[in-house]
């Protein structure tokens, strides 16, 4: 199984565009704003001696911190810019990366059987994924937590998609880093309430916590204000 040339095609031509500057792509937050208090929620319910793997990790700016909470920790990333941009930036080797798609399960496993059951952290890629995708993502979360494993998704909501929507129309149009978003065929927040945890659930994954929270970007709007974007997020394990 595999991907469409045109989404593989979207995301390796906006890697390919973006800078090396921390925070120019529009979900590269800091991770005391991602990972720090991710991590806190799901660190208690992880064997933090496992190796936490980050899917869709694009620059690596989560992933590097995600190494100082666990083992070992492994950025992948369907985009083989997005992995040139995270070893770049990883200039003291503080984590692995490897360029993966999420939906060629063959591949998926072959990472799980180098690694053995892992933790797992996911921040708003089920959202971005083709439709047909979708399952295959959640399915790549499962294979990887196997038993001992636990895994942190946090996705988009609809009502991101207001927010979204208004800052397209802020004055003067989109900010520039959205805009490079739109430009690029990529298209946020197209799941719906319940679809994200059907999906976990139908991947054979139990939801041992969830909450709301807001997804911050490194965008603004004309007046200043960051650009936040509802999100759901959960803890999960395997069976």
């Amino acid at each position: 199984m595999d991907v469409s040339s045109r989404y593989r095609e979207s995301w390796e031509g906006y890697w390919r565009e973006t800078s090396d500057a921390p925070g120019e792509a529009i979900w590269d937050c800091d991770p005391s704003l991602g990972s720090v208090p991710h991590s806190e929620l799901l660190v208690p319910h992880a064997d933090t001696s496992l190796p936490v793997v980050d899917l869709g990790c694009g620059n690596g700016t989560q992933t590097r911190y995600l190494a100082t909470r666990f083992a070992r920790a492994i950025g992948v990333d369907l985009s083989h810019a997005a992995i040139e941009h995270a070893r770049r930036a990883d200039t003291t080797g503080t984590a692995e990366f490897e360029q993966l798609n999420l939906v060629d399960h063959d591949a998926v496993r072959a990472l799980r059987e180098r690694t053995g059951d892992t933790n797992v952290y996911m921040r708003a890629v089920i959202h971005q994924s083709e439709p047909q995708d979708r399952p295959a993502v959640a399915a790549a979360v499962a294979e990887l937590v196997g038993t001992r494993g636990r895994a942190f998704v946090a996705e988009l909501t609809p009502a991101s998609k207001a927010v979204l929507q208004g800052a397209v129309e802020s004055p003067g149009g989109p900010p520039e880093k959205l805009r490079r978003v739109f430009e690029h065929g990529l298209r946020p927040a197209s799941v719906t309430d319940e679809e994200v945890p059907d999906l976990l659930r139908g991947a054979g994954l139990e939801i041992l916590a969830s909450g709301d929270t807001a997804l911050p970007q490194t965008e603004h709007l004309p007046d200043g204000t960051r650009i936040d974007l509802p999100a759901r997020w959960f803890v999960l394990a395997g069976q």
